[in-house]
């Protein structure tokens, strides 16, 4: 345990309350299952394995937890596959922001692929502005039901295609009206960041953010390659770094070269523990590097990456963490103003929402354990009198 405060000892429903910061969210995998059911109603999607939500929900997770690459693929192509009209992506959008607001999440920056989601007749154009105008739509709907969140996107380019500087460009178009940054995903092996380095010369000239999935599956290569190469902002994942940190026998540690530049330099993690698990990153959540990266200091935040996929929240990411580390409300405050720190919005933005939302969140948070106590250090002295 980080800290001996049993005060700050959160509960399950202190931690869905708690303020919570999100910044690696798809949403093509975070999904309603039941609203995957009706899309594909609506729009005539016939591939789905399941018809009955609940069944739906249970296949979604067992597929990710297969072990295999191209179940877990499958997956996607069922959710992009339902995503294929302006109506589905407002919808989808809409209910993604509602779903964080209610387990909350204060701001969240939730990526998507703009290039999967053309087989419909859309433009890059038109996916953009439908997805836009849902979160804000979901951002409304919050703040009517009493949760309040801002959402900002991140537009996606797949790694083993060929139109990285096509979404970069469309990203900066769109920077002033909800595009928050740029990023690509994909499968690592072979298809290393650096094949789009035209992308990302792009963005540094016209001075826009981007994050990079590396260092999920691949390896330390990646990660320079991303950072050296490519200049990422922050990294997707990059649990991999733990191979560059040595842990001896006596408990001491050695950063190797590129571990210590990426805590020197304060480059944000991304980390997503239930993903991390699904992709053999860790086999439990005790043995997740989170735990030393956090004890060490690096800028790691936590994250769902594939809410339906992984079967997960913000809040259950983090009672796991409880769980495992004896977390506490400081540890996370400390992981949700490293998220703040990190995101893709202004400065003056990110500092208001640390000082004025975040920080006085988690201080209401531990003061009622102040006042649990007070009221039954009085019952027991009225018992005893």
């Amino acid at each position: 345990m980080t800290s001996q405060t049993i005060a700050n000892t959160p509960t399950t429903d202190q931690i869905r309350r708690a303020p919570k910061v999100l910044l690696h969210d798809h949403l093509d995998g975070g999904l309603r299952p039941g609203t995957v059911v009706d899309l594909a109603r609506e729009t005539g999607y016939t591939g789905l394995p399941e018809t009955d939500p609940d069944k739906l929900a249970l296949w979604f997770h067992q597929a990710a937890d297969s072990g295999s690459l191209e179940r877990y693929l499958e997956t996607f192509s069922h959710t992009v596959g339902v995503m294929q009209t302006r109506e589905a992506l407002v919808r989808v959008a809409a209910e993604c922001a509602e779903d964080l607001a209610e387990d909350g999440v204060v701001y969240a920056e939730v990526r998507y692929a703009p290039e999967q989601h053309l087989d419909g007749g859309l433009t890059l154009e038109e996916v953009v502005e439908a997805v836009n105008e849902g979160f804000r739509q979901g951002e409304r709907r919050a703040k009517e039901n009493g949760h309040r969140i801002r959402v900002g996107a991140l537009l996606t380019a797949m790694r083993h295609a060929a139109r990285a500087l096509e979404i970069a460009e469309l990203a900066n178009r769109y920077r002033d009206l909800g595009v928050v940054g740029f990023d690509i995903a994909g499968a690592e092996a072979g298809y290393p960041p650096t094949r789009h380095l035209d992308a990302f010369e792009y963005l540094k000239r016209e001075n826009n953010h981007f994050t990079i999935h590396a260092g999920e599956a691949f390896g330390l290569p990646s990660i320079w390659q991303a950072l050296q190469w490519c200049g990422a902002d922050r990294l997707g994942h990059g649990v991999r770094i733990i191979d560059d940190i040595h842990v001896r026998d006596d408990g001491t540690v050695e950063l190797g070269r590129l571990a210590s530049y990426v805590r020197d330099k304060r480059i944000p993690l991304e980390l997503c523990p239930s993903s991390n698990l699904q992709t053999g990153a860790a086999a439990s959540y005790a043995e997740h590097p989170i735990g030393l990266l956090r004890r060490l200091h690096f800028r790691a935040t936590v994250n769902t990456d594939n809410r339906l996929m992984s079967h997960t929240s913000m809040s259950r990411e983090f009672e796991h963490l409880v769980d495992a580390f004896g977390y506490t409300l400081d540890d996370m405050q400390w992981f949700s103003v490293n998220a703040m720190k990190s995101a893709f919005i202004p400065f003056d933005e990110r500092l208001a929402m640390i000082n004025d939302v975040i920080k006085p969140g988690y201080a209401e948070l531990k003061s009622e354990w102040l006042f649990r106590q007070t009221a039954s250090t009085s019952e027991s002295a009225v018992s005893e009198g």
